[in-house]
């Protein structure tokens, strides 16, 4: 069995090796690869640290997702077109500016959520985020100053000081960049005592509130860090695309990101990371043959729950997460 540290240093340096070889061979759709592995993967991390050490499983993610690709393309539209937004604020193409914007309105909206689903648990927990998921999808498809249910595209890609983001390696640097920080922040979360804490209300809530600790307090911030992290990836995958619209709220992103960390590895650091590429790699190569390619996803979905319940990295691992 490799040690699982090592595994994920292997992992970094795979998914560095991917787009450099690319810039090299010029192939520049296998670095679009790789900056939506990237990016799909940091919502993952977002989502993991709710079901993964919160064991908070949401069905409703993508609303957060969602929230944040909006984010930016209304900051962005406003921007390109030179319309002002309500109480006359103006837009900006200003990365960091939209992603502050994406982290505080998709938190903001995880608070919201939270505070009403986390009175819940079990299957009526699953369903509520279900039903918050749906209900942005559908205010999204009914809100036509913004595209409606075409929704709306961005003429050129936001940009960021000191870079060129229309190159695709730098673009490319900046979703890695993102996807670990957020793993270092996973990692230090779960060896904190907040998600020693979190973990212990997930095992056994009544033994934590005996020792003075709320476990809905606990859970509702770890919901609303992973919500902000989800909605961040969010904003990226808009600007990645230049396209917003309602289909980054639909359920079916919701159980794709699930789906990552089934495959990967539920918990597992890079669990997210694994799930992502061979989610990619599959619907790249399977969908040049077929597009029925789905069905060979649901062959190594089922495989990974029967068989390695810890995920690939757990197969090949070994180790307790």
């Amino acid at each position: 069995m490799i040690p699982e540290r090592w595994l994920n240093a292997a992992l970094t340096l795979g998914l560095l090796a991917v787009p450099l070889w690319a810039l090299w061979a010029d192939e520049p759709f296998t670095i679009t690869l790789a900056t939506k592995v990237a990016i799909l993967a940091l919502a993952g991390v977002g989502l993991n640290i709710a079901l993964g050490i919160g064991g908070l499983v949401s069905l409703g993610h993508a609303a957060f997702f969602g929230v944040g690709g909006y984010a930016m393309g209304i900051l962005a539209h406003h921007a390109q077109t030179f319309q002002p937004m309500i109480w006359g604020l103006e837009g900006t193409k200003s990365m960091p500016i939209i992603w502050l914007t994406a982290l505080v309105s998709s938190g903001l909206a995880a608070l919201a959520i939270g505070a009403l689903t986390l009175r819940t648990s079990g299957v009526y927990f699953i369903m509520i985020t279900l039903a918050f998921g749906q209900m942005f999808y559908y205010f999204a498809i009914s809100w036509p100053a913004y595209g409606g249910e075409d929704g709306l595209s961005i003429y050129v890609r936001n940009g960021f000081p000191g870079l060129n983001t229309l190159d695709p390696i730098q673009f490319f640097a900046i979703a890695f960049t993102a996807l670990m920080l957020a793993l270092f922040l996973h990692a230090r979360l779960k060896a904190s005592p907040f998600g020693l804490a979190l973990n212990a209300a997930r095992q056994s809530p009544d033994r934590v509130e005996t020792v003075g600790l709320s476990p809905f307090r606990l859970r509702l911030l770890a919901f609303v860090i992973s919500g902000a992290i989800t909605g961040l990836a969010g904003a990226l995958f808009a600007d990645l695309n230049r396209f917003v619209s309602p289909t980054m709220f639909s359920w079916q992103l919701s159980g794709e990101l699930i789906v990552f960390l089934l495959i990967g590895g539920v918990a597992r650091l890079y669990g997210p990371v694994v799930g992502a590429a061979v989610f990619i790699f599959l619907e790249h190569h399977l969908g040049d043959i077929s597009e029925f390619w789905q069905i060979g996803l649901g062959v190594l979905l089922l495989l990974i729950v029967l068989f390695a319940r810890g995920g690939l990295i757990g197969l090949v691992a070994g180790e307790k997460r």
